[in-house]
């Protein structure tokens, strides 16, 4: 948990702040912002967490508050919202997140989570997904929070659906997929095509166009 940032930090921070407090003017106030970012920081573990606050605060605070805004019915949806979440999110639930996004063109809104987040993206999992052009890179893992749950239109668990929130009206999924951590890249890419298959179907089944040519080793 990071409790006193360093001063650099925390200039950093608060310059993040009344930016996203711009973004999301009209719709939260500043205080309701600073407190999303801080408590969502908060949540994170790990001494990498440190170095990443800007595009933390960039990708995963404005997330938590577009979901927030979804809930409260503040910002209307403009396409399907689908959730994965597994155990550390470092593994199936970043590829599912990336391949749906790519295999619907950007047709669905996709968030991805974890139940106990890990530090870092399985690395196997980051070049198994290059090969198909879909960068990892950059995404980390993130902790599950009840407003993204809320605010998805289909949950799907890849492992740890006990520790998923229940909310009345979301459809539910549990997609029994292998876990990549500790395998060598081989077996990550037979997983990986695990997940697309059932990618596929999910988009078909959400009437979304899959994008014919698009994530093929």
């Amino acid at each position: 948990m990071i409790v006193n940032p360093g001063l650099g930090q925390e200039v950093a921070l608060r310059r993040e702040v009344l930016h996203l407090a711009d973004e999301f003017a009209g719709i939260f106030s500043q205080e309701t912002v600073d407190r999303y970012v801080r408590e969502s920081l908060s949540q994170l573990q790990g001494a990498r967490v440190v170095s990443f606050i800007p595009l933390f605060v960039h990708r995963f605070a404005p997330e938590r508050l577009r979901a927030l805004a979804q809930v409260q019915g503040k910002v209307a949806k403009t396409m399907p919202e689908v959730l994965f979440v597994c155990v550390h999110n470092a593994g199936r639930s970043q590829m599912a997140a990336g391949l749906t996004h790519a295999l619907s063109g950007g047709g669905v809104h996709v968030r991805s989570a974890g139940s106990d987040p890990a530090d870092q993206i399985n690395p196997a999992v980051i070049e198994a997904m290059h090969e198909l052009g879909i960068d990892l890179s950059q995404e980390f893992p993130k902790p599950l929070t009840d407003e993204v749950v809320e605010a998805a239109d289909v949950v799907i668990t890849m492992g740890r659906g006990d520790a998923c929130p229940i909310y009345p009206g979301k459809r539910y999924l549990d997609w029994v997929v292998d876990d990549p951590a500790g395998q060598p890249v081989e077996t990550v890419r037979a997983i990986r095509e695990q997940i697309r298959g059932r990618v596929e179907t999910l988009l078909r089944e959400l009437n979304v166009p899959v994008v014919t040519g698009t994530a093929r080793a």
